[in-house]
């Protein structure tokens, strides 16, 4: 093991020896050539994208950025593009939930790439990133699973532990489950100037959320025949969850409009006492030039439902369009996005790498204990990433979230009761789902 350490920190200093220089592999020579790309946007991911100008600076080649927006976005356009035939932009953002949905438009990576370089990536991943027996995108350090982000002050004060426990009855500490989360997210809320929790209330965001409650809570969101089954009594409990929440006032009464973005700032000012979250904000959520939060922020496991933790996740990644006129050069630039020097250098940010020399090496230096924070939240992905578990792998799951989000808004809101809400969704994926030719 140790010697596995002395590797991963000799190939961290290397990589980062390289990184300093430019660009350490050779991803080939093609002057002149301009690429488009449409990206993923958010501050988590600006870094990743400003070492682009390292590329072209080693290729010759230069990248047009096409669009950014939040992925939501992101896939109406490249539906949009499908439907109208405009798909000759190179590089697009691609996630393994959206993945299998977008039939034909990309090409199969393992043409471009070479096999021993996508054998350095975390087996795991490339076998999400395989759709149909073709490997559709390569994966970035932007591995998915969320854990419990929390102000440790509200902890350090004795007269608030004191008033909790007389309350509920228990003592004052970072919460096991989500029942204590509810607890405490509505002790400590003090609207409109400071909130207890947080959710993504719209479009996939919601739906995701809603969906590892669900399974957290001993559910399912399509049962083994593919029919719809999260309007079952595992259902009623997640959503009532949000409900709660939201009737207590312990959540921003814009919450049903909020997606990532949205959480991150919100967490990062300092208004919001518990925060489920992704791995990219850890950095971000400590650093005292984007954070008031900094220097006051616990990591933890994320919480038990009934059943078992909650553990919705994916991973972010690159993909090269089928119409692209230069597959060779966009496949280089894939490669660069997705290279030990890249991940080491978006991973430094919070991020969890795809790269298993990557994880080595962000393990060790977390466990050489120079950086707290950063072995803190290190040591609850890698204990969260245990209980990770993906959405329903058919092309249908987003056009299911864009039905179901708004029933589930209806209930939060209170223009519908839970059971209703469920039901209703229930009926219209049922119907999808039969178009769809699935039974």
């Amino acid at each position: 093991m140790k010697s596995n350490i002395f590797r991963a920190l000799a190939a961290c200093s290397a990589l980062v020896s390289f990184a300093e220089l430019g660009v350490a592999a050779d991803y080939g020579s093609f002057p002149g050539v301009e690429i488009d790309a449409k990206l993923i946007g958010g501050q988590q991911y600006e870094g990743l994208y400003g070492r682009i100008a390292d590329w072209e600076a080693a290729t010759g080649a230069k990248v047009n950025i096409i669009s950014k927006k939040s992925h939501f976005e992101i896939d109406k356009e490249v539906k949009s593009d499908m439907a109208a035939g405009t798909t000759s932009w190179c590089v697009g953002s691609n996630h393994s939930s959206f993945a299998p949905q977008y039939e034909g438009l990309y090409v199969d990576l393992a043409d471009f790439v070479p096999a021993e370089e996508i054998a350095e990536f975390v087996p795991g991943n490339i076998k999400a990133s395989t759709v149909g027996g073709d490997l559709l995108m390569l994966p970035r350090a932007q591995f998915d699973v969320s854990v419990l982000y929390y102000l440790k002050s509200n902890y350090e004060d004795p007269e608030k532990a004191k008033a909790f426990e007389v309350k509920y009855g228990y003592p004052l500490a970072a919460p096991e489950t989500w029942e204590q989360v509810k607890d405490q997210a509505i002790f400590f809320a003090n609207p409109p100037n400071f909130y207890g929790t947080q959710y993504a209330g719209k479009d996939e965001a919601i739906v995701g959320r809603f969906y590892e409650m669900l399974v957290a809570e001993g559910g399912q969101y399509l049962g083994d025949d593919l029919r719809p089954a999260f309007n079952s009594e595992a259902g009623q409990r997640a959503l009532q969850w949000f409900v709660d929440l939201y009737q207590a006032k312990a959540v921003p009464a814009g919450t049903t409009s909020y997606v990532w973005d949205d959480l991150g700032q919100g967490f990062a000012s300092g208004t919001v006492a518990l925060n489920l979250d992704w791995p990219g904000w850890a950095g971000f959520f400590n650093d005292p030039a984007s954070s008031k939060a900094a220097g006051n922020v616990g990591v933890a496991v994320q919480p038990m439902g009934s059943v078992t933790r909650t553990g919705w996740s994916g991973h972010h990644g690159f993909s090269v369009t089928s119409d692209c006129a230069h597959k060779e050069v966009a496949a280089s630039l894939v490669r660069f996005l997705t290279s030990e020097e890249s991940q080491l250098a978006e991973s430094a940010g919070g991020s969890l790498p795809t790269r298993s020399a990557v994880w080595e090496a962000n393990l060790a230096k977390a466990n050489a204990g120079d950086d707290a924070f950063r072995a803190e939240a290190l040591a609850a992905f890698a204990e969260g990433a245990k209980y990770a578990f993906a959405v329903p792998p058919i092309a249908e799951w987003v056009e299911s979230t864009n039905i179901v989000f708004p029933e589930l808004q209806a209930a939060i809101v209170g223009d519908k009761s839970v059971e209703q809400a469920l039901n209703d969704a229930a009926e219209e994926v049922d119907e999808m789902m039969q178009d769809a030719g699935h039974y």
